[in-house]
């Protein structure tokens, strides 16, 4: 393929041509399902290929993708890239802007600990049957599952200034629920929670130790249906790692995509409240927050050598001691707003067209321990594992619930509360923000279905985080 790949560079060496990219990508996907203890669902697709190439022409970007690898399909893929670039050159009022870069030549093999898609298919079978089988049983849950959904792609990526970047992934995300019931009560707990994805193999299913937890997340969900509400208008919150990613994720992860900015995603995912003017001194959140795009951490789904238009992966600051500094930007809009481009440019498959997506969104660690955080707190809640969330087109105004929560009284915990619901307003709530745990509370969590585009694209990305607290929050919609 990688021979295919250079001939088609060459291919597009041409006068008009200001630049060139070409993809290929080849995905293996696999899911176990079992819903009610019974096995319902182990669907594989394998070698899935495709290609993309993209041109720069007058100021206009040109794309087209295909499935069919032939001679004769890649020849019309190229042709028609081409003419989507010159015809849409006539109606752009300004040309795209496009900065030279350095080219990469680097190759990136993650070896997994255990490679699921090497594995025998009966033992990842066997292993989710005894993880099914001990979520059934109690006559007070009335429904559960549990699934794994496991994942590899091979990505050549290679463009017209003399880049050929190769890279091959693994990527694992486990998951079991349970639903509780009793009279019009009805109740649930997961496991490892929303953001599960995480890069590995099989290694992943063991780490997140799904069967050492199935009784604790039965018990929860039974002892949920009893459990009070949060009864207060504000209190302090404690977030988990696990939600607070999600909270990351909507309320400045796609806020600062930039091409919500010029009025992308209106119609299908919204836009966002930030202006151009606002960079450098609009105040996001407290002094303690700091939030930046990393590409280049290895541990996280969002790792890549370059994105996909070329640009090299890089640690970007987006909030810096609480003060909007940065976006995830492009080649074409980061001239806009005076910026370098980031290295946010990704697309789902190669036949699909790059977006400016999240990679690695992290909120950087603080000090101290979970356990002091809790300590230090008076009265409170702990909350985590999303349930449900809303969050205006602007993200804006924001309403999240969880699972579950544990009230804090004098620095210890003293019982639980069910489906912590909390509202707020982006800047508000973060600058609500006053400690951040440390490292060792620190880590990724991870997602398959962050989604965007006409047609829509799923991107695999994570969020970097460690439990924080934010004081005086809604947490009743009386207040």
């Amino acid at each position: 393929m990688k021979d295919i790949i250079k001939r088609i560079i060459n291919k597009l060496d041409l006068p008009d041509v200001t630049f060139a990219d070409v993809r290929f990508t080849r995905t293996d996907q696999q899911m176990i399902y079992f819903e009610k203890g019974i096995l319902r669902s182990f669907d594989s697709e394998l070698d899935a290929s495709a290609l993309g190439i993209r041109v720069l022409i007058d100021g206009c970007w040109g794309f087209a993708g295909t499935k069919i690898l032939t001679d004769n399909e890649i020849d019309k893929t190229i042709k028609k890239a081409i003419y989507n670039a010159r015809s849409g050159a006539s109606f752009r009022r300004e040309p795209a802007a496009y900065r030279r870069q350095e080219p990469v030549t680097k190759s990136y093999v993650f070896q997994p600990e255990e490679d699921p898609f090497a594995m025998d298919n009966k033992y990842k079978i066997d292993y989710h049957q005894k993880i099914a089988s001990q979520l059934v049983g109690n006559d007070k849950i009335v429904y559960s599952y549990v699934y794994t959904e496991f994942y590899r792609q091979y990505k050549i990526y290679a463009n017209t200034e003399g880049s050929f970047v190769d890279s091959l992934v693994y990527d694992t995300m486990p998951m079991m629920y349970v639903l509780a019931a009793e009279g019009n009560e009805a109740l649930c707990r997961t496991w490892p929670g929303h953001m599960n994805g995480y890069r590995g193999g099989f290694e992943i299913v063991h780490r997140e130790k799904l069967p050492e937890n199935t009784e604790t997340i039965i018990k929860e969900a039974i002892d949920l249906l009893s459990a009070p509400r949060i009864e207060e208008e504000r209190a302090d919150i404690i977030i988990g790692g696990g939600h607070l990613a999600l909270q990351l994720h909507e309320s400045v992860g796609h806020a600062t995509e930039a091409d919500r900015i010029f009025g992308k995603e209106i119609s299908y995912a919204g836009k966002t409240f930030i202006k151009p003017v606002m960079l450098g001194n609009f105040r996001y959140g407290s002094d303690l927050v700091n939030i930046y795009s990393d590409s280049t951490d290895q541990g996280g789904l969002g790792f890549h050598l370059v994105d996909d238009e070329g640009t090299p992966g890089q640690k970007v600051d987006i909030v810096k001691n609480g003060i909007l500094v940065g976006q995830q930007t492009s080649q074409e809009n980061a001239p806009l707003l005076g910026l370098s481009p980031s290295s946010n440019m990704m697309a789902s498959f190669a036949d699909d067209i790059p977006l400016i997506r999240m990679t690695n969104f992290c909120l950087a660690p603080g000090n101290g321990s979970l356990n002091d955080l809790i300590r230090n707190t008076e009265h409170g809640y702990y909350i985590d594992f999303t349930k449900t969330w809303s969050i205006d087109d602007n993200r804006f105004n924001f309403q999240f619930t969880t699972e579950i929560g544990w009230k804090i009284e004098n620095g210890e915990i003293s019982g639980i509360v069910r489906e912590p619901t909390y509202y707020g307003i982006t800047p508000e709530f973060w600058g609500a923000c006053d400690a951040i745990c440390g490292e060792e509370n620190w880590k990724f969590h991870g997602t398959f279905h962050c989604g965007k585009g006409e047609p829509g694209q799923a991107m695999h990305l994570s969020h970097g985080v460690a439990p924080a607290r934010f004081k005086n929050v809604v947490v009743n919609v009386k207040a």
